[in-house]
């Protein structure tokens, strides 16, 4: 058993990555769903994109206070800008067991890196072949899985169009993209014991 901790999108604590959070719980893995705006669900990307700015540094606080009472020892998870938190952590926080980053990933070098990648820290990106954004990760994606190994990352291109592919409940859902994410999810989860 492992426990996750899942950071939403910038559409906030949907019901599609509710529902993906228990599929790791029925799985039998704990998994925290921290809801980073207080409840708000942006009707659109770009409105979730403008509460991020507005946010501004007090959503990487947000991120912070919601794993402070939480073991070191978890995996960290995020969907797209909820990826930058679950990277963040992993890179920063002592004991992370492990990164499963979605739709997203950060350069681990360069002006926006947080930093080498942890020794020893097994990670999966999964990302969409038609997302533009992760279009634009890509490269960040290739770094990362490079930096970090191949006995310890794994890069997943999904024939998916479209930017949140993974949430159930957003227009942009591909279920069977979906469902290999999910798939691959729990076997790395099963891996780390």
């Amino acid at each position: 058993m492992a426990e996750v901790v899942l950071f939403h999108h910038a559409r906030g604590l949907t019901d599609g990555v509710r529902r993906f959070a228990d599929s790791l719980r029925s799985a039998g893995h704990v998994v925290h769903t921290p809801d980073l705006f207080d409840g708000t669900l942006p009707a659109s990307l770009d409105a979730g994109l403008a509460l991020i700015r507005e946010l501004g540094d007090d959503l990487d606080a947000r991120a912070d206070r919601a794993v402070d009472a939480l073991p070191g020892e978890l995996v960290y998870a995020g969907f797209s800008v909820g990826e930058a938190a679950a990277q963040r952590l992993a890179q920063t926080r002592p004991g992370a067991r492990g990164a499963l980053l979605y739709e997203s990933c950060i350069p681990v070098t360069g002006e926006w890196a947080f930093g080498p990648w942890p020794a020893g820290v097994p990670v999966q990106v999964h990302g969409a072949e038609g997302d533009e954004f992760f279009a634009e990760d890509l490269p960040a994606a290739q770094g990362l899985v490079e930096a970090a190994g191949p006995d310890l990352a794994e890069l997943f291109l999904y024939p998916a169009e479209g930017h949140l592919f993974t949430d159930s409940s957003l227009p942009t859902y591909d279920a069977a993209a979906a469902e290999m994410v999910l798939e691959r999810s729990v076997e790395f989860l099963a891996r780390l014991g």
